[in-house]
């Protein structure tokens, strides 16, 4: 049996609160799959990775045996009430510090509910595209939202611990991440700004008239004025996250490479399963560090190997580890979980080869759990 190296401490920099509302089977069953949609006809979000997960690590929290059936699971759930599930749940994590992108829309816990329940520290990072949204909700012309924006920005990082923004596709299917390696100009940048409200506005009329549309939300924010908002982060030196989805990271070279220098880190998000290209790109540049955490989430029994796999190619200092759970307490759990076990796994087979020590391996594995989230996002 192969050696493992404890991970005691996380941070988890990268989350979301928890659904503060019960679920019922359906509801619950499609807050496992990455769509949030329903499974398919006669199968079941219960058969992936993360199901398996759930159903190996939460059901003895509860009072029940690992891998019992998802109905008495969710019924025992549903006895013990969403605010003991959860408190149960996050404690059992062993996260002490959350940082959580508050940005989500949905009936979600805030960063004061999720360090009562999981009796941990935990800090907000600001979702740029929601600010926006705010800043554009109360602002009638394209000046008074520029003036409310730049002001926007400043008071969120007085007290936010990072920001966060999706990376856009530039093209159909997600092949080539679009972020501009500079501020667009201002003529572009207000003919974006405009076409932006004026979409949401008509979208917000029709609404109103119920034909259609989400008052505004569904319009996506213009590549220009997200490129606007991301170098207006950086200005005020707070760490930057980039979500990467589906898209390849190798395409934010040149963002990378201008953007070094300025004072602002740069951290990539939810890379997988473009996890090596992440780790390279982080392995390049001082200011660039790569996400790990939500790999072992996605990939289950295979979620070592997928690890090993981004410890290859990246300083040990670069790489950070985040749950990305959203809505499920499970997910938190899931997710440091099969963390601890996926890292702690690959560490002590080093160990037992005789390539580490065992206390170089507890000390990397301090690193990536804690240490270079507390020392990136300035944390005590």
């Amino acid at each position: 049996m192969t050696d493992t190296v404890p991970v005691a401490d996380l941070v988890d920099q990268n989350c979301h609160g928890v659904l503060r509302t019960e679920l019922g089977l359906g509801t619950f069953e499609a807050r496992l799959g990455a769509a949030r949609a329903p499974a398919a006809p006669g199968t079941t979000f219960f058969d992936t990775q993360t199901g398996f997960a759930v159903r190996r690590w939460c059901p003895p929290l509860l009072g029940l045996e690992a891998h019992c059936p998802p109905a008495h699971y969710l019924a025992r759930r549903r006895e013990l009430g969403v605010a003991e599930t959860s408190r149960r749940l996050l404690r059992a994590t062993g996260v002490s510090a959350h940082l959580v992108d508050t940005g989500l829309p949905g009936d979600l816990s805030g960063p004061a509910e999720m360090a009562s329940a999981a009796g941990s520290e935990a800090r907000e990072i600001v979702r740029l595209e929601t600010l926006a949204e705010h800043v554009a909700d109360t602002s009638g012309t394209v000046d008074a939202f520029f003036v409310n924006l730049g002001e926007a920005v400043h008071t969120a990082a007085s007290s936010a611990v990072a920001f966060t923004s999706a990376v856009t596709a530039a093209s159909v299917g997600g092949e080539a991440p679009r972020v501009a390696p500079e501020p667009p100009g201002p003529i572009r940048l207000r003919a974006a700004a405009g076409r932006w409200l004026a979409r949401r506005e008509e979208e917000r009329r029709a609404a109103r008239r119920g034909t259609g549309g989400r008052g505004g939300g569904g319009v996506r924010v213009e590549p220009e004025l997200l490129d606007h908002l991301r170098w207006s982060a950086m200005a005020c030196g707070l760490p930057l996250q980039l979500r990467l989805g589906a898209t390849e990271p190798a395409g934010l070279a040149d963002f990378a490479a201008a953007t070094e220098g300025h004072g602002c880190d740069l951290v990539l998000l939810h890379g997988y399963p473009h996890h090596r290209q992440a780790a390279a790109l982080a392995g390049r540049h001082p200011h660039v560090y790569a996400d790990v955490g939500t790999v072992p989430a996605r990939t289950g029994a295979r979620a070592a190997g997928v690890l090993a796999e981004i410890l290859e190619l990246a300083p040990f200092g670069k790489l950070l580890f985040s749950s990305g759970a959203r809505e499920l307490p499970e997910l938190h759990l899931v997710g440091a979980r099969q963390f601890r076990e996926a890292l702690g796994r690959v560490l002590g087979g080093w160990v037992e080869d005789g390539a580490w020590t065992r206390q170089d391996a507890a000390r990397v594995a301090t690193m990536i759990g804690s240490g270079n989230a507390r020392r990136v996002y300035g944390l005590g």
